[in-house]
């Protein structure tokens, strides 16, 4: 009796090996079957994993549009080799894919990752114009500033000048909140850096004026090798107790009222930011400077320059003295403006 029961036990675990065995074999061979994409010779489609999705949902979502043949056993694989976690967002199904590769995409959450460039120079308004554009933004901006700033734990009375002008990524489950604070830690961080770093004996109390004096050196540099120099000319008319009197902080001041020329009016018109009619800095930046501006702020090139006026071909001629600016400006603003003239490169 006792060898009997033994030959059964043996014969039934002999065959629960064999079926265990045929069944991971079977698995683990169509979980190597290639995926199936609606179009012929379509390369890759986006498939969205909506939050709280399960495995189980999504396998049967894949096989409703054909894309996956075998739901059930892409399950059981998970289950058995303990890869039923997904993360959600948007994936990419290629051609090559197979149950396999998706499983580990959606383990190892490898979701499209997009791009979004916010260039040097950018007001905050512009920021948010832009964000504004692409559809998964849009509903989480709203009208207001403030409400958006408090959402992302932002601590500033104004946000002009506090973020960072860079390309950052972002994917399908990302807000505007998470791309702001990012850009907003790279702009502390990258202020901190310079200000530990500064030249001495520079017209500043606090970082945040060499952040205002960075965005206007922003505004008015258009080329790149002449930043240093032009922050000299507005640290050492600080220092001598002149007027910055620069275009890009009256532009500023005017807001919707620009209109793509400054009239004399303009420039006898009082804003807090009319540099022409008030002392010192504006209250706040004008722009996002980049960290080049923000060095050039805290680096003055030294010289004897306090003026300069645009060539109109990108670049500045420097001047020494009043008289001599004036010289510069019937030349290069009067006698040689035309058609072909610009104020910064193209």
């Amino acid at each position: 009796m006792n060898r009997l029961i033994i030959r059964i036990s043996f014969l039934a675990l002999l065959i629960a090996l064999l079926v265990g065995g045929w069944l991971y074999y079977f698995i683990t061979q169509h979980m190597d079957d290639p995926v199936t994409l609606a179009k012929p010779n379509q390369e890759s489609v986006v498939w969205t994993i909506a939050k709280g999705s399960s495995l189980g949902q999504v396998n049967r979502q894949l096989s409703a549009q054909n894309i996956i043949t075998n739901p059930r056993v892409m399950s059981a694989y998970a289950v058995i080799f303990d890869k039923t976690e997904i993360q959600a967002g948007d994936y990419w199904i290629t051609a090559e894919d197979t149950a396999r590769s998706l499983l580990l995409k959606f383990n190892s959450g490898q979701v499209v990752r997009r791009s979004i460039t916010f260039p040097e120079g950018w007001a905050f308004q512009q920021w948010l114009s832009h964000l504004s554009s692409i559809e998964q933004f849009q509903a989480s901006i709203g009208d207001e500033s403030l409400p958006l700033l408090k959402r992302a734990d932002i601590n500033v009375v104004n946000p002009e000048g506090w973020f960072f002008p860079d390309t950052y990524t972002y994917t399908s489950n990302d807000s505007v909140v998470d791309i702001l604070k990012q850009a907003h830690i790279k702009m502390q961080q990258t202020l901190a850096d310079e200000w530990e770093m500064r030249e001495l004996n520079l017209p500043y109390d606090t970082p945040y004026e060499a952040l205002i004096m960075a965005s206007i050196v922003e505004k008015e540099t258009g080329l790149v090798s002449e930043r240093g120099r032009i922050a000299g000319v507005f640290v050492r008319r600080l220092k001598k107790g002149m007027r910055l009197q620069t275009d890009p902080t009256v532009i500023y001041g005017m807001g919707d009222q620009y209109r793509g020329n400054i009239r004399r009016s303009d420039l006898k018109a009082y804003t807090p930011y009319n540099t022409y009619r008030v002392n010192g800095l504006p209250p706040t930046p004008i722009a996002m400077p980049s960290a080049g501006a923000i060095r050039a702020a805290l680096h003055p090139e030294e010289g004897s320059s306090l003026y300069f006026v645009a060539r109109g071909d990108g670049g500045h001629y420097f001047s020494d003295t009043l008289q001599e600016h004036n010289k510069a400006v019937q030349k290069y603003q009067i006698d040689y403006r035309n058609k072909q003239y610009q104020s910064s490169p193209q």
